[in-house]
């Protein structure tokens, strides 16, 4: 078995062709090996302009066709259809979605000019973490064929190889090069991997069937006893910025720091075995072990034992993806952060023991006793990165040090809610990979599992999941003291998000009026006589003005971009408070908190839903309104025109348009060919105002305005915008 100290192994050249799976013998134990091996996320900082394009080529191939691959486990169209949860969309949005990711945010960094599919890249774009705007209602959507997914997913394919092979190359690729793009939708697809591959175990037995290139392990024996081994103390550091050689996401980014006392930690992962004693102590039927939050899943679950193990006449088995096999009782039990917790709380009752789970800090200081490196090259001596087959495997099969399994078989849930880093900021084309998530309610994961691969199996990797979800994910218990807090992320730090809290829910400064409220009062005034149904707050940011319109009308949808604005509105929607910082002047910052009720709008907040949309290729459901609120939008799209002359067909006739815009055009958000006003004509001036006209006449007329709006956004103690909004309001005639 092995005992070196490394994952780290020879370079090899990758493939992207589909892998193979093989017999492969470590030491006098047989093992599922890929051969060749799934490749390895690149070093962007590595060879010349050939050598990049040729590596990126076969990292996006690989990776492509692996995933079509996953979707042959299903059984039958219908497979594609059923919800495996009702906290997911079926599997036929999770085939389009990571294609049409590519597209989405190819065109952001203008590597791209033109979308494949209208209809698929709205359809596709959003929905994947039971955040409250993901839109899960089946009634919206009509999903296409999987043959019709496939054809699109072969022109993403065609296009995504046409730019590596011909789009120009400047090197290196970081953070800040369009080719960026490229390599993030290569991760990004690499970790649905791993999440569609969950409902796909999470799928009834009739919709799944094996195949060839997802065969799982078959080796099993008799569960080790565990024990706790010494862990010294030392210090952990983690310091990623822009010129590292390996693509990461942003919540990696910045520095951190960390001295780490010493604490004992589980040899191995608590096994089937292990997690036994728990179940046939009554573990789930007797709630005092359980944590607050626990206790409320368990009684809406009313679960029994872990969800793959599977209970017969003759005994217990365990679902893999696509079967059922006998209980191995020496593999890694997979749960959710509740049932990890609870056998905690039982252990340390038990044991009069301060078992707990590690923290993230407390995984890394392991990670770095065992001598670790990144995976790379030959087969890991680990169970992660697909290299042995597509399941776990025992717990003592994987030494690492005087450990097993620190990295690789199933994620590690940690007792850390995830967080940023010193120096963390969002990247412009993905600013809600992350953000969403510092909410307090998604704990870190850690290590990897056997299907973790290119970013994911990286030590530097940050992946948070809400508790009760389920990925191929349990734990290892330490015995250690308290726990540290980690920085508070419950107040909103991003400066930006920060900004337009203040400025829609805040103070008013220098006398002028809130925005949001000021174009509401003003727009009643026009619709005084006309039906109050349905309003459209688009762009809504934060969602002030989604709040205000509720006052008058019977629904409001706000819907914005960014689902970093939009996670604002939610959480007022919810009834909670909401809390922010303040830039003062450099470094420090100032503590507010705002409630709807403050603001006299507890009364409306159900009748506000959010939802997060692309304004130039909206969803077909955002349609019938009454009411249209754009507010500071069309100088921030990608093409205006478009959004103008396609709006129509979201209002009802009669229905009223409110534009409002400082008509502050920039090339960074709109290309200056796409502007639609602010510029030489024939030797004359076209404003925005003459644009508005030529792209709504046909439609529309006007019929208040243009008037000017005063608005003020607070930068800091003693910096502020003022900007005038022009606000025109047109009424559809036809």
């Amino acid at each position: 078995m092995y005992s070196g100290q490394s994952l780290r192994k020879t370079a090899q050249s990758p493939s992207p062709q589909l892998m193979s799976c093989v017999e492969f013998v470590h030491g006098d134990k047989p093992l599922l090996s890929r051969n060749p091996l799934f490749s390895r996320t690149p070093n962007l900082r590595d060879g010349d302009e050939t050598s990049m394009r040729n590596s990126l080529r076969n990292y996006f191939l690989d990776t492509f066709t692996t995933y079509e691959s996953l979707f042959e486990c299903l059984a039958n169209e219908q497979a594609f259809y059923t919800k495996p949860i009702t906290l997911r969309h079926p599997l036929i949005f999770y085939y389009g979605h990571t294609a049409t990711f590519f597209v989405n945010k190819l065109l952001l960094t203008r590597m791209i000019s033109e979308r494949l599919n209208h209809r698929f890249e709205s359809m596709f774009a959003v929905g994947v973490d039971e955040m409250s705007w993901d839109d899960l209602n089946d009634a919206n959507y009509q999903w296409p064929t999987p043959a019709e997914v496939k054809s699109y997913r072969d022109q993403v394919r065609a296009m995504v190889l046409d730019l590596i092979d011909n789009a120009p190359l400047q090197l290196p690729v970081d953070w800040n090069n369009p080719w960026w793009a490229i390599i993030m939708g290569i991760e990004h697809e690499r970790i649905h991997l791993e999440t569609s591959s969950v409902l796909i175990r999470q799928h009834k037995l009739e919709f799944v069937k094996s195949s060839p290139d997802w065969k799982p392990n078959r080796i099993s024996g008799v569960a080790p006893e565990n024990t706790l081994v010494n862990v010294s103390a030392g210090q952990v550091r983690l310091a990623k910025d822009k010129t590292d050689a390996f693509y990461g996401w942003d919540n990696e980014y910045g520095t951190h720091t960390a001295d780490v006392p010493a604490f004992e930690a589980a040899k191995f992962l608590v096994s089937n075995q292990e997690f036994l004693q728990f179940v046939e102590a009554g573990g789930y039927l007797n709630s005092h072990n359980w944590e607050e939050e626990g206790k409320g899943w368990l009684a809406y679950t009313k679960a029994q034992y872990p969800t793959f193990w599977v209970k017969k006449t003759n005994g217990w088995y365990l679902r893999l993806m696509t079967e059922e096999v006998p209980m191995p009782w020496d593999w890694p039990v997979e749960v959710n952060y509740h049932e990890a917790k609870a056998f905690c709380n039982w252990k340390k009752s038990e044991t009069g023991l301060a078992v707990r789970l590690p923290t993230e800090d407390e995984w890394y200081r392991l990670y770095d006793a065992a001598g670790l490196q990144d995976v790379s090259g030959n087969a890991a001596d680990a169970n992660i990165h697909l290299d042995h087959g597509a399941s776990s495997c025992p717990v003592n099969y994987f030494a690492h040090g005087d450990f097993f399994d620190v990295v690789g078989n199933v994620w590690q849930w940690t007792e850390t809610p995830i967080y940023p880093f010193d120096g963390f900021e969002v990247h412009a084309i993905y600013d809600d990979f992350t953000t969403p998530t510092f909410d307090e309610r998604h704990n870190l994961i850690k290590g990897g599992s056997w299907i973790s691969c290119g970013n994911e199996s990286l030590r530097s990797s940050r992946y948070a999941f809400r508790r009760h979800f389920f990925q191929h994910a349990g734990f290892r218990y330490v015995v250690s003291g308290e726990i540290k807090p980690v920085p508070n992320s419950y107040y909103e730090t991003d400066k930006l998000v920060s900004e337009y809290a203040e400025f829609h829910y805040g103070d008013e400064y220098f006398g002028v009026p809130n925005f949001s409220k000021a174009l509401v009062d003003l727009a009643v005034t026009q619709l005084i006589d006309k039906p109050k149904r349905k309003a459209l707050d688009l762009g809504c940011a934060t969602g002030r003005a989604s709040f205000e319109l509720a006052k008058h009308f019977d629904r409001v949808t706000g819907v914005d971009f960014s689902a970093r604005f939009i996670n604002v509105g939610v959480q007022l929607a919810a009834g909670e408070i909401l809390r922010y910082t303040l830039a003062h002047e450099g470094e420090l910052v100032s503590y507010k908190s705002r409630s709807l009720a403050e603001l006299g709008l507890t009364e409306v907040k159900d009748k506000v839903e959010f939802s997060q949309g692309d304004a130039c290729n909206l969803k077909s459901v955002f349609t019938d309104y009454d009411f249209i609120l754009a507010a500071n939008l069309i100088d921030r799209l990608y093409n205006p025109a478009k959004f103008l002359s396609s709006i129509h067909e979201r209002l009802q006739v009669g229905g009223i348009l409110m534009l409002t815009s400082p008509y502050t055009w920039l090339a960074e958000h709109t290309p200056r060919e796409d502007w639609i006003g602010g510029f030489k004509k024939d030797g004359e001036s076209f404003t925005t105002l003459d644009g508005l006209h030529f792209h709504l006449g046909k439609h529309f007329r006007l019929i208040n305005g243009p008037q000017e709006v005063p608005f003020v956004i607070r930068e800091t103690k003693r910096k502020f915008q003022h900007t005038l909004s022009e606000v025109t309001m047109w009424e559809r005639i036809r």
